[in-house]
């Protein structure tokens, strides 16, 4: 996935852009002790894709809603994006909110 969009700044010239390097994302820690199950949707019925180990940080690039999962940090059905085709659950990822911290997927 990638990290930079872009912008139509006014004042440019017709088709000018601005690449924006994606400065606002950030990196939130796994839960400790936790090797966390990353999936290729947002859901528990999608298929493992890989697995995370103890102390991972993972960088959200988007959030949607799916499964409902409890884990160390509540129970939600958020699940964030954090590479193409991988999810894991919000009920895992320390972002400091109970909702979203990032845009929904598109």
């Amino acid at each position: 996935m990638s990290v930079d969009h872009v912008e139509e700044l006014e004042g440019r010239g017709e088709g000018e852009a601005v690449t924006m390097a994606a400065s606002a994302l950030r990196s939130y820690a796994v839960a400790p002790g936790v090797r966390l199950n990353v999936r290729s949707g947002p859901g528990t019925g999608y298929a493992l894709v890989r697995v995370l180990p103890e102390g991972a940080r993972v960088t959200i690039f988007c959030q949607r809603p799916g499964t409902t999962v409890a884990g160390p940090y509540g129970t939600t059905n958020i699940w964030d994006n954090i590479d193409d085709g991988e999810y894991v659950s919000d009920a895992y990822v320390q972002t400091g909110s109970d909702g979203y911290v990032r845009p929904r997927c598109s």
